[in-house]
């Protein structure tokens, strides 16, 4: 009998990570979760992982024995480090081809040329670094998250208003990352989507108007679009990083101008059905049907980031 296959899974304890787990152990795949620390280890291995292993991505000597006898990574990346695209994101792909890891899947963003965006020209390096190790690779590139919105979720029930610190009249793609990690599976797991790069959107584009619209659907009551000051929004973010702060400050700047929007077609083509749509996604919410890994921390406090990733 065959062995099962060992995936490395970057981040399994994570919220967005950690539901790529059970989706390969159901698939037969021998899950190695990578994590900062044991009680990392513990959610890891409650999502699905078979075992764990503990490292820092930024200490790529310390990450081989993480690697060893691993077939496939799924890799994605901390949210907003300054130094991803070099110490990070090429060191670890060249760490993994080093190990002699087979498939390596990453999951990057939508439309990373957008040099404005430091979370996107980020990780433009790193695809590169993907494509010329010599390993199978699946780069998604996923827009939006549905789950962004959870952090906001308990403003939206108690007091009716969906706030974000940029136009109401932009339109963001959007989709649910528990069909970014089914793709993920499909792609650590079977070969039609060896070697190639997918942009993972379930719809053409709303502006917060029709999210609102849809939000009040979905809830049976009115909800109002509200445009936050950007500024006050960043000051009140709990990050101390002024990297962070200054890149998302460029991001809402990006956005009330232009928006951030693609395409579905493909990513209904990868699963074979529609993807799940944003009402689905209010209805899971509303039912407490889990979206993420496990519950999101600090629920109801302004989101750090409404962006891809």
């Amino acid at each position: 009998m065959a062995e099962s296959p060992t995936v490395l899974v970057v981040g399994a304890a994570g919220q967005h990570a950690g539901l790529i787990v059970p989706l390969l152990a159901q698939r037969g795949v021998f899950v190695r979760g990578l994590v900062r620390n044991e009680e990392r280890g513990a959610q890891a291995l409650a999502h699905g992982a078979a075992e764990y292993a503990i490292g820092d991505l930024r200490d790529m000597a310390g990450l081989m024995p993480a690697l060893r006898d691993v077939s496939g990574v799924y890799y994605i990346a901390p949210v907003y480090p300054g130094d991803e695209s070099e110490r990070i994101g090429r060191a670890f792909v060249q760490a993994a081809a080093e190990a002699g890891v087979r498939r390596f899947v990453f999951s990057s963003v939508i439309h990373p040329m957008i040099t404005a965006l430091d979370n996107h020209i980020q990780k433009i390096p790193v695809e590169e670094a993907v494509v010329d190790s010599g390993m199978e690779f699946t780069i998604l590139r996923p827009c939006h998250f549905y789950q962004n919105i959870n952090r906001a979720w308990r403003t939206v029930t108690e007091k009716h208003v969906f706030a974000e610190p940029f136009s109401a009249e932009r339109r963001l793609s959007w989709v649910d990352y528990r069909d970014v990690a089914e793709i993920g599976a499909i792609a650590l797991t079977e070969d039609r989507l060896r070697n190639g790069t997918f942009d993972c959107c379930a719809d053409y584009g709303y502006s917060r108007h029709d999210v609102v619209r849809i939000m009040s659907q979905a809830l049976g009551e009115t909800v109002v679009a509200v445009e936050s000051d950007p500024q006050e929004w960043v000051a009140r973010l709990p990050i101390p990083d002024p990297y962070t702060k200054g890149a998302l400050s460029r991001m809402y700047t990006y956005y009330d101008r232009h928006g951030l929007v693609g395409n579905p077609t493909v990513l209904k083509a990868i699963l074979g059905r529609e993807p799940r749509s944003l009402h689905q996604f209010l209805c899971d919410l509303i039912a407490g049907t889990p979206t993420v890994a496990h519950p999101w921390p600090n629920e109801g406090r302004p989101a750090a980031s409404t962006g891809p990733g």
